[in-house]
């Protein structure tokens, strides 16, 4: 029997973070020398144990909660020490907290015994200096030897990076056979009814991370939301606190702040991920756009070169500090790699959509020769056999076989679940390179820059050419494919990603309308959200990574689609899925969780190596209360229109401190559906009061 190397589990773990550092251990509080537990700085393990014991034992864990938006807490006892009654007289409370460069613990032992307490508290510690692809990967690593100096001080170097434990007042057992596991020491005598509280804690200097943490406040507003639908606001409350810890910056540019991936696996510079979430974050200002543009401007592509998947105007994929090799699948993605199909297109969709929020000319205008780049590469490069639509192949067998956000490697299945073969044509893909090439016109000739009538024609074209290519027959009536493969054929599987054409101006009325009815049939909307691929297609599994299972924010950008083009009912289903979801997972979203139907299965089936928090995750809550609320602002066009989802169904809601054009609103939408707004700057004023059906209202210039 092979062995095989497994990516470890980490669903039941307990994780907290401030970017660029996290950590994730069990539910009891125990950080374990086993799979993907520890504390993580950028994409190196600093620390691979830290098992508190009492008297050399385990503590039994009673619960856990959360402490602030970086932090956690753990309540354990100790039922062999104090009064011999059976209510316990020993308890420890653990408190965990990510900082920027490091981790601290406080540990609080109390004893309501009549009785004194003596007993010994332990730390055991130990250091890997792990890269995150090996622990991704389940390969075994080995601890490195720890060095001691000052009283209380633990060291570990390598690779660049020091890592030191600091324990005021605890003994350091480092020596011999505890090099590898050395233990901090605390003796400890309580009274009857007393108290103590220990401390230690983690500092990491890493000179060659290429992420930092950004000094100061998140760069969006904190709305303070009422609602009838508690779950909204739950949802939000905590989304936002891990949106909070995810803020990251590129070395050298700690002024420019973009949203880290996710936790463990990509807590770094990812172009697509960044700029959904950033995108999904615009009711909440355009300063993280404003941020997320610029880094990923400053690493636009300028050459060809098929190694690192880099061409002129292309956008990055993602940023490592060194190679990101798993050798078991294939895969050895080089430090700065492009391997994106659909990054460069949702670049200039971030730009646009900044700019009708209200984002200032002067953030702009210095950003507009990247957008022409952009431009160019999606005349010249993405279309490498010339038919006017947008593919991918990998040519170097080294890197993602699959660029669009299914990225996985069996991600592409016909209908009878056979693997599709690159090049890849992939739906959505056409519809962001539509509106991209639209917004793109748009912005080019609010600014004075020439080339707008070409990318017009451009999109004229590929509306005709996706009619032509894409729409197959289904068991649903018409639907456009999942792709195109190498020989142009339709792949007829029926997947979540039709939805991301929902607003891309790609398809018609009639057209929106199908896709719509498509995705709230029960093989695609059966489960807590949107499924990404049908239960009726071979290749459906409902933990499959892309083939069945629901991702959060596939589930909220389709709802906010289907929001937007009017179709209430669906966005309203999703809208009850993704809030049942949040519920069962304590309102932190996770990067994706089971297609299970909800008749089978009453609660969420988690998947177990997700990401959580993940960004994209988080900031669908933003996309939600947008939809909720239907603020949609033009500011160059001096428009609001207000389509709220809240009502009748979904309940009131009452927003302050959404920001339209920098400037604070609020937006109240009462239980018949009837929404105001206030606050909008001059010139913009507020439309006529909306009751469940669009209006859009021009506005004083």
């Amino acid at each position: 029997m092979i062995e095989r190397q497994l990516q470890p589990l980490l669903h039941e773990l307990v994780g907290v973070v401030f970017a660029p550092t996290s950590a994730l251990g069990d539910a009891t509080g125990q950080i374990r020398p086993t799979g993907v537990q520890g504390v993580f700085h950028a994409d190196a393990r600093v620390l691979s144990r830290a098992e508190l014991l009492v008297d050399d034992q385990e503590l039994e864990g009673l619960t856990r909660g959360d402490v602030g938006p970086h932090g956690a807490h753990f309540v354990s006892l100790a039922r062999w020490l104090g009064d011999p009654t059976p209510d316990p007289t020993v308890r420890v409370d653990r408190t965990r907290r990510a900082t920027r460069n490091g981790l601290t613990e406080e540990l609080r032992i109390r004893s309501t015994a009549t009785v004194g307490v003596r007993a010994t508290v332990s730390v055991d510690l130990g250091c890997d200096l792990a890269p995150i692809e090996v622990v991704k990967s389940g390969r075994a690593t080995d601890a490195l030897a720890a060095s001691t100096g000052q009283p209380g001080t633990l060291t570990w170097t390598g690779t660049g990076i020091t890592v030191t434990v600091t324990a005021p007042g605890a003994d350091v057992l480092a020596d011999r056979e505890r090099a590898t596991t050395p233990r901090l020491v605390w003796p400890v005598d309580l009274p009857p009814g007393g108290e103590t509280v220990l401390r230690w804690q983690l500092a990491v200097d890493d000179p060659r991370a290429v992420v930092v943490g950004p000094a100061g406040e998140p760069e969006w507003s904190r709305p303070e939301v009422s609602a009838d639908d508690r779950r909204l606001v739950r949802l939000l409350d905590r989304s936002l606190d891990d949106l909070r810890g995810l803020r990251l910056a590129e070395t050298g540019a700690p002024g420019d702040v973009f949203l880290g991936a996710g936790v463990p696996w990509f807590l770094t510079l990812f172009g697509r991920d960044s700029l959904w979430a950033a995108r999904m974050m615009l009711p909440l200002g355009t300063d993280l756009a404003a941020g997320t543009l610029r880094v990923l401007a400053r690493r636009q592509g300028t050459r060809i070169d098929p190694t690192t998947g880099e061409a002129p105007g292309k956008i990055l994929h993602e940023l490592r500090r060194h190679e990101f090799a798993l050798p078991e699948n294939g895969l050895h993605l080089p430090p700065a790699y492009y391997g994106t199909v659909d990054a460069t297109m949702l670049w200039v969709n971030l730009l646009h959509d900044a700019w009708r929020w209200g984002m200032p000319a002067v953030q702009i205008e210095p950003l507009l020769p990247h957008l022409e780049a952009a431009l160019r590469w999606l005349g010249e490069h993405a279309d490498p056999d010339g038919d006017g639509l947008v593919e991918y192949v990998d040519t170097t067998g080294r890197g993602l076989s699959n660029q669009g956000w299914k990225d996985s490697g069996d991600a592409v299945r016909f209908h009878d679940g056979t693997l599709a073969t690159a090049p890849i044509v992939l739906a959505e893909v056409q519809g962001y390179a539509h509106e991209a090439a639209v917004n793109g016109a748009a912005l080019l000739d609010a600014f004075g820059r020439p080339g707008a009538d070409r990318w017009r024609e451009h999109a004229a074209a590929l509306v005709d050419r996706f009619r032509k290519s894409f729409w197959v027959d289904g068991r649903h009536g018409p639907q456009p494919a999942l792709a195109l493969d190498r020989d142009k054929r339709p792949v007829d599987s029926l997947t979540s990603n039709i939805g991301h054409l929902l607003g891309t101006g790609l398809l018609d009325r009639d057209e929106e309308a199908q896709v719509a009815h498509l995705l709230t049939t029960d093989t695609m909307a059966a489960g807590f959200g949107l499924r990404t691929m049908s239960s009726d297609d071979a290749g459906f599994s409902p933990l499959s990574y892309h083939c069945g299972s629901i991702w959060t924010h596939d589930t909220a950008i389709v709802l906010g689609g289907l929001a937007r083009a009017g179709h209430r009912d669906a966005a309203l289903g999703l809208a009850d899925g993704l809030l049942s979801a949040a519920e069962a997972f304590d309102y932190r979203m996770p990067e994706l969780y089971g297609g299970d139907d909800r008749a089978l299965v009453n609660r969420p089936v988690p998947y177990p190596a997700a990401c959580r928090p993940q960004a994209w995750a988080a900031a669908g809550a933003v996309l939600l209360l947008q939809a909720a609320t239907g603020l949609y602002p033009d500011v160059p066009a001096g428009t609001v229109r207000l389509t709220p989802l809240a009502g009748p169904e979904l309940g009131a809601l009452h927003v302050d401190g959404l920001r339209v054009g920098g400037a604070p609103v609020t937006v109240t939408v009462d239980r018949t559906g009837e929404a105001t707004i206030t606050g909008l700057p001059t010139p913009l004023t507020p439309p006529l009061p909306t009751q469940r059906r669009p209006t859009t209202q021009p506005l004083p210039q």
